[in-house]
């Protein structure tokens, strides 16, 4: 309304489910959407040309590093965690671990334990600075 774009939220489409009880060692790479109700040890990225959405239910836990585009919390989370659109920290979420995210919406009682790094689309690139000559 005022020239400012909503953020992206995270689309509602999930094509994979991690379910209660499930544990899965090692790194998971996934398209589309993926919801986590079980215990995940290992990276969990997203891959592709879309973008990709993870549910982190109240259930489940990740013990590793996270890398997407659109992410939900409401679980535990141990590592580093790296949103490049839009990071949901719901309640009951527990994140121990610095987060790299462009836009991020946290509920009240959500915990994190690190560091909150906003990343603007497009700010990793790297600048360098010369010095002027003096006359």
């Amino acid at each position: 309304m005022f020239g400012k774009a909503k953020p992206n939220k995270p689309n509602n489409r999930i094509d994979s489910l991690i379910g209660v009880g499930t544990t899965i060692e090692g790194n998971v790479i996934f398209t589309g959407g993926l919801r986590i109700d079980g215990e995940v040890r290992g990276s969990v990225i997203a891959s592709g040309e879309q973008s990709g959405t993870l549910v982190v239910s109240e259930h489940a836990r990740v013990d590793g590093e996270i890398t997407v585009s659109h992410l939900v919390i409401n679980g535990a989370v141990n590592g580093p965690i790296h949103s490049c659109e839009f990071l949901e920290l719901q309640p009951q979420a527990r994140v121990t671990g610095d987060i790299e995210y462009n836009t991020i919406e946290m509920h009240l009682g959500a915990i994190v334990q690190g560091r909150l790094v906003h990343q603007a689309e497009g700010a990793a690139k790297a600048v360098e600075l010369k010095l002027a000559a003096s006359h």
